[in-house]
């Protein structure tokens, strides 16, 4: 059959597409400080406390990325673009430059590009897939930070044999390349998109309650939970390979961990966005969460490389299928006004994200351990998960639609 609307090489396009995009933003862009860190900890380029206030300068970034998008009127292929390009310069910057305040200013820009470009890449993304008819293959952009961040992981300690600054530029030639490969693609729906003034109408349903008490409160909970995901994986994914060497001085096997949870974030993605929509959204973000505390309490109780393995993968197969249900569960209460509440909801996990650095990495360097801030972590994410369970036992009845 022929049209649009049946359009499965145009579907693929467009999934891939923004698969190798978030693959660029969040996996090189955001994410390649994490094996960069422990690299230019030995070069004696920073010490552990600054690491932390420049991870937490890309996270304060990514949060007011966040919370500007509704704000900008640029079409989305051009903010992806030039989000993407941006975040190329931004990791060659990284090489080129050899001073803290420069670092900070480029790691908080990187941050506000991968916000950018993940929530205009995603919008692009999932108005094509509406338009050829293939809603399935949302899993398949959200498979994109598994990818970037198992090849920053894999490519970014190897780079660094030669030096952090050739580390910083390798990944940031790399970006050119996977961006010139995928340039073209987001002129595709461009006709149909200004036909249909820039979106395509994506069917969901109306929540008619949203304005009940049961709405109300499920949208509060939802905002509040969602910062403590934030806060709990983030000490581990700015810090895991660090951790790993100082649990297991001289071995090879620190620089895999990242890759192996970048990897896990994969199936996680496609499992999740298969997920059947009668599914309790609160109930998979509370099995999620307590999926991720287990991978953070293995690294603590169990600091041998099978306890990095088995808690790198418990961590990174719900990494962003807790993203896909929060999403999902805000479209539940709001229906196609659902904006404002993901918004709330992505700048409270963007405090999290803040905060679990600045927390982390000071008390590590006192104490010489992660142990007390990962345990911290682990029970912000069981909390979570609790709170989700106990959200959902007190407001059952689903909301009318």
């Amino acid at each position: 059959m022929s049209g649009i609307g049946h359009d499965r090489r145009g579907a693929w396009r467009a999934a891939l597409a923004c698969m190798v995009t978030l693959a660029v933003a969040m996996g090189l862009g955001r994410f390649a400080f994490t094996p960069m860190l422990p690299i230019m900890l030995s070069e004696g380029k920073l010490e552990l406390a600054g690491g932390g206030l420049l991870a937490s300068l890309n996270y304060l970034g990514y949060f007011f990325g966040a919370v500007s998008c509704a704000a900008i009127g640029i079409k989305a292929s051009s903010m992806v673009r030039g989000g993407l390009l941006a975040t190329a310069a931004l990791l060659v910057g990284m090489g080129v430059l050899h001073s803290f305040i420069g670092w900070g200013v480029l790691r908080a820009a990187a941050g506000v590009m991968s916000a950018w470009v993940f929530v205009f890449a995603s919008g692009w993304g999932l108005r094509r897939l509406a338009e050829t008819n293939a809603p399935m293959l949302a899993g398949v952009i959200y498979t994109g930070p598994g990818i970037g961040i198992a090849m920053t992981g894999l490519l970014g300690g190897a780079l660094g044999r030669w030096g952090s600054e050739a580390g910083w530029i390798g990944l940031g030639l790399l970006a050119v390349v996977l961006i010139a490969v995928i340039w073209r693609v987001f002129d595709d729906g461009e006709r149909v998109a200004t036909a249909t003034g820039g979106a395509a109408a994506v069917p969901v349903a109306a929540a008619g309650a949203a304005g009940s008490a049961s709405a109300r409160s499920d949208a509060i909970w939802l905002v509040a939970l969602y910062g403590l995901a934030g806060f709990g994986y983030i000490i581990t994914a700015t810090f895991l390979p660090v951790i790993a060497r100082q649990a297991l001085p001289g071995s090879p096997w620190p620089d895999f961990f990242w890759p192996l949870f970048g990897a896990a974030i994969i199936p996680g993605a496609l499992i999740g966005a298969r997920a059947p929509v009668h599914w309790d959204n609160r109930l998979l973000l509370a099995a999620a969460y307590a999926l991720q505390a287990l991978g953070v309490v293995f690294s603590v109780v169990w600091p041998t490389i099978a306890g990095f393995a088995v808690g790198s993968l418990l961590l990174g197969m719900p990494f962003t299928a807790i993203t896909l249900f929060a999403m999902r569960e805000a479209r539940r209460l709001r229906g196609n006004a659902a904006a404002g509440l993901i918004g709330y909801a992505t700048a409270s996990y963007g405090v999290g994200q803040i905060i679990g650095p600045l927390f982390a990495a000071p008390l590590a360097q006192r104490t010489g351990s992660f142990q007390l801030p990962l345990l911290v972590a682990a029970a912000a994410l069981a909390l979570g998960a609790v709170l989700f369970a106990v959200v959902w036992s007190k407001y059952r009845r689903p909301l009318a639609v």
